[in-house]
Formats: C-alpha cells, sequence, structure tokens
C-alpha cells in the first residue's frame, strides 16, 4: 500500500513508515505467541492420543484415530474446542460519509477495500466452541482480525460538503485522505449458534452457524486538512456473521475448512489522536460517550460486507468420559 501526501510529496510505503515501532513489535510479539501455543496444543493433543490410545496389532496409526474400527473416539459429543485459524477476506466496495458539524457532510463513493491477509499484520482468528449433548447443537465465542485497507491510487467521486465548500466531484484518495483504513484490525468479536449437519462419514462433519456481535476496530484516519490522525482501538458498531463449515475430526484434534459472510456496520468518532491499547482506548471512548463529548474531528460511517475463507485447527476437550 503507498499513500501520497500532496502538500508535502511525501510517500508512505507498504510497511506503514508512519505506525510506531512499538505497534511493529507487538504484531510480530503476538503473531509469534499464537504460533508457539498452536504447536503446544498439537503436541498436547497428539501426545495424550498416543498415551491413551490402545494398541492396535494392525499398525493402524493411533494419530489418525485407529482407523474404521474406531469410530467412537471421532464422533461428535459433548465437548470444548479451543480453535486457531487463518484464511482470506474479500471486502465489498462501500460508501464512506464524513459529518463535522458546519465543516464536513461528504460522503466518498464506492472506496475499494483491500485485506492483504498474508502481510503483517496477518488474518487470524482464535474462537472456543462448546457443543452439547450429543454434540447436534453449539455454540461459539469467535474473534477475527481482518484487515480494510482503502486504494490510495483510486480515483473515486466526492458528494457534498467538504471544509465548508463544494467537494471535488473526483479526487484520488491520497490526495485527500493521509489514512483511511483499518490495518490493525478490522476486528470482529460475534457469539455465535451452532448446528451439526448429517455427516457424510464418522470424521467429517459438516456444520452451520450465524452469530452476533460487536466490530473493535484499529481506526486509522486522517483528513490532510485535520490537524491530527484519529489511530486507536474503538467500538464502531454492531456485526453479524453467518457460517458454513466441514470438520475433519481425529482423536483430540480437528482441522476445519470454513466460509464466513460478515456484515458490520461503522461509525467510528474520528478523536484525532493516538491511542494506546484496546482496553484503556475503549475505557476512554466510553467515557466520552457518558459525559456527551463529542469527537474533535467528527464522524466516520461505512459497512464493510465480506466474503471470507477460512481454514484452521482446533483441540477437542471433552466434558464426559
Amino acid at each position: 500500500m503507498t499513500v501520497f501526501r500532496a502538500d508535502a510529496g511525501l510517500v508512505w510505503g507498504a510497511a506503514d513508515a508512519d505506525r510506531p515501532r512499538a505497534w511493529r513489535a507487538a504484531d510480530a510479539v503476538a503473531s509469534s505467541v499464537a504460533a508457539v501455543a498452536l504447536v503446544v496444543m498439537v503436541a498436547h493433543a497428539t501426545a495424550e492420543d498416543e498415551i491413551t490410545m490402545p494398541a492396535n496389532p494392525a499398525g493402524t496409526s493411533a494419530a489418525t484415530g485407529g482407523g474404521a474400527a474406531d469410530p467412537a473416539r471421532v464422533a461428535p459429543r459433548s465437548e470444548w474446542m479451543v480453535a486457531a485459524y487463518s484464511g482470506s477476506p474479500y471486502t465489498y466496495p462501500s460508501d464512506v460519509k464524513f459529518t463535522k458539524a458546519g465543516e464536513h457532510d461528504f460522503t466518498v463513493k464506492n472506496v475499494e477495500w483491500e485485506g492483504k491477509p498474508f502481510i503483517n499484520p496477518i488474518y487470524y482468528g482464535v474462537r472456543v466452541m462448546r457443543w452439547f449433548g450429543s454434540g447436534r447443537t453449539g455454540s461459539m465465542l469467535d474473534f477475527t482480525h481482518s484487515k480494510a485497507l482503502s486504494k490510495r491510487t483510486q480515483q473515486v467521486k466526492f458528494e457534498g460538503t467538504m471544509d465548508g465548500k463544494p467537494a471535488p466531484e473526483e479526487a484520488l484518495i491520497g490526495k485527500i485522505f493521509n489514512k483511511l483504513e483499518a490495518s490493525h484490525g478490522h476486528n470482529m468479536l460475534t457469539l455465535n449458534g451452532l448446528l451439526r449437519l448429517p455427516s457424510f462419514t464418522f470424521r467429517l462433519s459438516p456444520y452451520v452457524g450465524l452469530g452476533a456481535g460487536v466490530s473493535l476496530p484499529h481506526s486509522e484516519v486522517h483528513l490532510q486538512t485535520d490537524a491530527s490522525r484519529t489511530y486507536e482501538y474503538q467500538m464502531a458498531g454492531p456485526v453479524g456473521q453467518a457460517i458454513i463449515g466441514l470438520e475433519f475430526r481425529l482423536p483430540r484434534m480437528s482441522y476445519f475448512l470454513e466460509y464466513k459472510f460478515t456484515l458490520a456496520d461503522y461509525r467510528m468518532p474520528l478523536t484525532g489522536r493516538d491511542g494506546d491499547i484496546l482496553f484503556t482506548d475503549m475505557w476512554q471512548q466510553f467515557t466520552e460517550w457518558w459525559n456527551g463529548v463529542e469527537p474533535r474531528d467528527g464522524w466516520a460511517e461505512t459497512r464493510y460486507t465480506s466474503h471470507e475463507i477460512i481454514g484452521g485447527l482446533g483441540v477437542r476437550l471433552p466434558t464426559g468420559p
């Protein structure tokens, strides 16, 4: 991604040179911790399988579940599953509306969004699932870290007033904005209901789900006419998702492939400040809302509508014998 600042000729490269070093370090640490945690989970589950699996005179590998003669070990049941995943999103173009009393009331039309899922910070997710009874119904707490980056060289149409004057009919995004993105996260936290569908085999278990929650983006917005950028975590609005997936069950682990459809309405307060960490940013936003404080630079509103293909690995924890 490249951003051009017209008044100074400044170029921001794909590595986001304006991003504080601490943020880049935090991204790297978070990715490393997630990778190590996943390796530990897999190693633990594999070791437990090898310990608890009875001897198999036919030579079938314990790690693959003991073969077709032992379907009970992989059958759906009452259980927990802790999982991590990665994938790739596609987000539809959308309009972005900016309002600030006495100054702005304009809309940027049909902004195209890039996900760049394999460029740091990468697309990832973590979830905790709980299946009840025979394993047919369940619930899931799901956190997804995606991205939505505007294309700075895109020529877009404008409608309305900007700085008290008619907005230009057309302009490059990079001529108007220094930043227009959520690159530290188009983050979504949802609570979902799950339903297993009839299985193809005892190992392959399809499922569907529906959920709702909140968007917790790291909003990064900077109009060139504003004195400073908005660069902080925020609660931006509601999000909903629908999923359909296929789980491949081993004795203690599961691989899964999944399609997700997400719909997120954003209303971002443009505070003009650099934030800190998620919890302190959320607290400051809450206290300002509670006290009726309007954001210094107004509001930005849009809707992110996305298709996402993900794949992941989970460790299952039965709730009974």
